[in-house]
């Protein structure tokens, strides 16, 4: 049996480790994390005991103590010379310093412990760290070993402590939070730190102060910076600056020329790839424009012939995916299911094999080689250029021009004007034959619309029924690459698989095709003519009035394709637009503070606000029936 303590309360004492227990009447009930736990024992082993345990001693069930102490006040402490012993840095018999305390209520000292406490301000832990660093010589690996910290959260600190200490004092005055303080660790320099906190104005969000600080670069989001790539650019010599508290530490490229000169090289090599498939020309462009190929014809590649052994498999393959997919229409859909349809897809398409080109069509076609939207590489291939034509169709449609009119001519040469005057009667008839026949109409549109589509320059039909496709880059540079401009060209060639490379065979094809085909075709080609395009010094008409009738019947909703950007809009309209912009779409108090500021952080700050709001200028909204009217009248 333990004898009982005599030592005075208040006096110091010394308890081996395995004789501390965690004290019940602790009023810290939520345990201590393991990161936490790990600070202290690399502070301890780094800089030893700073603080004693307060201790009480425990007792059995009549009064009699047992030997054991209860820590009233240091648990973490305890905890974390736990862990050390069990990493064998120390023994679990080692004494522990500790103060007795037998006099005060224990759960009181616990609660005061707790509560009655001031934390240190952020800026002091900021400007510690960079002592240590700075003037002690102590690399981030080392300060992390003794804080229980990793060497990414002392690098964090270091940057924050070497911001200005202008701003610092801002920071510790409260007229700057950590969010803002931590923008401002992008660049070392504090005179442009200064110079960019002043000129801000009322707008000194984190985001704002990014941008000013990084004008001129190029974010690492960039599909310029995405399609170089980090090292080729550094290896180049660039120079990256990092933001160490962005998740992604992407940074910003500071040299946008040598970004741009490395673009054009990696698509030059790129370019001499596409050169190694045949083509006759390869164009290097930054970004695909379709007006450049407006007098071009394009061909495509049609699906390769299949064995009779992989048609069978297809078919077999596909007998199987039918069946799964009848499964699943009754049943739920289960994780294996949805892998083997998947390994089915794939199956199929490997059998089928990659679309091939006519070696023809390449020998005299060419491709452009370009920046895609994502960062990607884009390759359209499969121009013609007219100079460049084969003259195999030409030569087709003369050969069987000669034999109709071998034909016509086997009786004797009739004049013009009789001839102009039969075939009008001609005309007339067959426009009553057409007329009565709605589904050789239908496919007749579709042979004249896809026609001039897809094969341009060839006027093949006797409908006077043509589809001239408007090119929208144009007047609005870049929207090629958008997601609706892919959508777009990724549609045409789609459909184009199915069509036949000579145009003299569209219509034996289009007879073939079922009533969605048509429908789909049709659908694309007209869409290809529409034109809502509000050119400088237009003014209201009647094929605008109709744009918007169009888009009531489609139900468009252009908050869904386009929000308001300083590039695309705040910052090519007046600062009173602007300001009006921010109070439909945000509130009047919003647009109040954004009143002061000067055209550029104006715009930067509406985008901001007027993101994922759905707002829409005038000129992109449905218009409403009183706008119709005023409009017609």
């Amino acid at each position: 049996m333990t004898k009982k303590i005599q030592t005075k309360s208040g006096s110091e004492i010394f308890v081996p480790l395995n004789m501390l227990k965690k004290s019940p009447r602790n009023v810290r009930k939520v345990e201590h994390t393991a990161a936490e736990i790990e600070g202290l024992a690399a502070s301890i082993a780094a800089n030893g005991m700073l603080q004693n345990l307060v201790v009480e001693p425990e007792c059995d069930g009549e009064g009699r103590e047992t030997g054991f102490y209860f820590v009233t006040i240091g648990e973490g402490r305890r905890l974390a010379q736990l862990l050390r012993a069990k990493r064998r840095q120390i023994k679990k018999t080692d004494l522990i310093r500790c103060v007795l305390d037998t006099e005060h209520d224990a759960h009181e000292i616990s609660l005061a412990e707790n509560v009655i406490r001031s934390a240190m301000h952020p800026a002091d832990e900021y400007a510690a760290f960079a002592l240590l660093h700075n003037d002690k010589g102590m690399a981030a690996d080392d300060i992390a070993a003794r804080f229980g910290v990793t060497p990414a959260v002392v690098r964090q600190r270091l940057k924050l402590g070497a911001v200005s200490p202008v701003l610092m004092a801002l920071y510790r005055g409260g007229d700057m939070n950590l969010e803002q303080l931590m923008a401002f660790t992008i660049t070392d320099d504090h005179a442009r730190q200064q110079e960019v906190w002043q000129g801000l104005g009322w707008d000194k969000d984190a985001d704002a102060i990014r941008r000013a600080l990084t004008e001129g670069q190029v974010a690492a989001t960039d599909r310029r910076a995405r399609f170089v790539g980090a090292d080729d650019y550094t290896g180049a010599g660039g120079i990256i600056t990092r933001d160490l508290f962005d998740d992604e530490n992407g940074g910003y490229f500071a040299d946008a020329a040598l970004l741009d000169k490395l673009v054009l090289r990696k698509l030059e090599g790129e370019a001499e790839r596409v050169r190694g498939e045949g083509w006759a020309w390869v164009m290097v462009t930054p970004e695909f424009d379709h007006r450049a190929t407006s007098d071009m014809r394009r061909v495509y590649p049609t699906e390769p012939d299949l064995s009779a052994k992989n048609q069978r498999r297809i078919e077999k393959l596909g007998l199987e995916y039918d069946e799964l997919v009848a499964v699943a229409e009754n049943e739920e859909m289960t994780e294996a299911m949805q892998s083997r349809l998947n390994e089915l897809e794939a199956a199929i398409e490997a059998l089928k094999g990659e679309p091939v080109y006519d070696p023809a069509d390449i020998a005299a076609g060419g491709a452009f080689v370009s920046l895609g939207f994502d960062g990607g590489l884009r390759v359209e291939r499969s121009f013609i250029r007219k100079a460049d034509e084969a003259p195999v169709s030409a030569v087709r449609s003369e050969s069987e021009g000669e034999a109709s009119s071998e034909s016509r001519e086997a009786s004797p040469a009739l004049p013009e004007k009789l001839v102009a005057q039969l075939t009008a009667h001609r005309t007339a008839a067959l426009r009553e034959a057409v007329a009565n026949r709605p589904d050789v109409a239908f496919v007749a549109v579709v042979h004249a619309l896809v026609a001039s589509t897809f094969y341009f320059g060839n006027r093949i039909s006797c409908f006077e029924v043509t589809a001239r496709t408007v090119y929208l880059s144009s007047v609005a540079p870049g929207i090629d690459e958008s997601p609706l401009g892919r959508a777009c060209s990724d549609r045409q060639a789609a459909l184009a698989l199915s069509l036949p490379d000579d145009v003299q065979d569209l219509w034996d094809v289009l007879q073939g095709f079922a009533q969605e085909q048509l429908m789909s075709l049709l659908a694309h080609c007209a869409a290809l003519t529409i034109d809502a395009v509000v050119r400088p010094g237009g003014t209201s008409s009647p094929t605008l009035k109709h744009a918007d009738t169009l888009a009531e019947a489609v139900s468009l909703d252009m908050a869904g394709h386009w929000q308001p950007t300083a590039a695309n809009y705040l910052g090519q309209v007046t600062k009173a637009v602007i300001v009006e912009a921010v109070r439909e779409g945000v509130s009047e108090q919003a647009a109040k503070q954004l009143a002061d500021l000067k055209k550029p952080a104006m715009a930067e700050a509406a985008e901001r606000l007027l993101a994922d709001k759905g707002w829409l200028p005038k000129v992109l909204r449905l218009p409403q029936r009183g706008d119709r009217e005023a409009l017609a009248a």
